[in-house]
C-alpha cells in the first residue's frame, strides 16, 4: 500500500507534456497584428477562403495589351481650313458678361478644308473653343480647342488643346474614324489670318494602312495671300473629295 501511494505521487509530480505538432497546427493563430506580413501591390493577390486554405489570384493590367501593338509610322498630311465668311462662321457668345475678351467665352465654328494644293474640297471643321486667357500685350488669345475634321469618305479626325491666335502651336490627334482609324498623333495649326485663313500639318500613328495618294499632294507654300482654286470652291465635280462633308 504504501509503495502504491509512493507511486502515485510520483506520476502526479511530472511535468505537463508539450503539445503536439497536431495541436500547435490546429491552435488559433495568435500572431500580434504587427507581425503579420503585408501585402506589397504586385498583381498577384491572395486570399484565404473560409476553410482556412490560402488561394492567390491575378488582377489584370488595365492596359489595354492592342496599345503595344498599334504602328508607329508617322503619316504626314497638310489641309489647309479657310473660313469663307458664308457659314455664319465663328459665333462668339460672351459668357464672361465683359466688354473684353475673358474666361469662360465660347467660340463655335465651322469652316470649309481644303487639300493642301487647294484643289481640292475635302470638307469642314465643326468644334468650339473656349477663351482660357486674353493677351493684350501679345494681341491675341489663349483658348482650348476641342475640334474635328469632317472629310467625306476618308473619315474624321478630332483634335484637341491649346490654340494660340496670335502663334503657331500643337494640338494633340485624338482619334479618327474611317482611314484615319486608330490615329493618334500630333497637328500643327499655322495661323495665317486671324481667324479666315489656317494651315495644318498631321503627324498621325496607329493608322491601319498609307494615306491614299489624293491626299499626299504637295502643298501651295502657306501665306496670307492663299485661295482655294475656283473649281474647288465651286465643288465643281473632280474638284471634291468622295461625298466630301459641308
Amino acid at each position: 500500500m504504501a509503495l502504491a501511494s509512493a507511486t502515485l505521487k510520483s506520476i502526479t509530480s511530472l511535468p505537463k507534456a508539450l503539445p503536439t505538432a497536431n495541436a500547435a497546427s490546429s491552435a488559433p493563430d495568435r500572431l500580434s497584428f504587427k507581425n503579420r506580413a503585408i501585402p506589397l501591390p504586385f498583381n498577384k493577390r491572395s486570399t484565404t477562403a473560409p476553410s482556412g486554405i490560402r488561394r492567390s489570384f491575378t488582377v489584370k493590367s488595365q492596359v489595354n495589351p492592342s496599345e503595344s501593338s498599334r504602328p508607329t509610322k508617322v503619316h504626314e498630311l497638310c489641309v489647309y481650313e479657310l473660313n469663307e465668311r458664308d457659314r455664319g462662321s465663328p459665333a462668339y457668345l460672351r459668357l464672361g458678361q465683359k466688354p473684353v475678351n475673358s474666361l469662360g467665352d465660347l467660340v463655335p465654328f465651322t469652316n470649309k478644308v481644303y487639300s493642301a494644293d487647294l484643289k481640292t474640297r475635302l470638307g469642314i471643321t465643326a468644334g468650339i473653343c473656349i477663351l482660357i486667357k486674353n493677351i493684350p500685350e501679345k494681341k491675341g488669345d489663349r483658348y482650348e480647342a476641342i475640334y474635328s475634321f469632317h472629310l467625306g469618305d476618308y473619315g474624321q479626325i478630332a483634335v484637341q488643346g491649346a490654340y494660340l491666335t496670335m502663334e503657331d502651336t500643337y494640338l494633340s490627334v485624338t482619334g479618327g474614324t474611317g482611314i484615319f482609324a486608330g490615329a493618334y498623333g500630333q497637328v500643327k495649326l499655322q495661323q495665317l489670318v486671324f481667324p479666315y485663313k489656317l494651315f495644318y500639318t498631321f503627324y498621325l500613328q496607329g493608322l491601319a494602312a498609307d494615306l491614299p495618294a489624293e491626299l499626299l499632294v504637295t502643298p501651295v507654300p502657306p501665306s496670307p495671300a492663299v485661295e482655294a482654286s475656283p473649281a474647288a470652291k465651286a465643288c465643281e465635280p473632280g474638284a471634291t473629295s468622295p461625298n466630301y462633308s459641308d
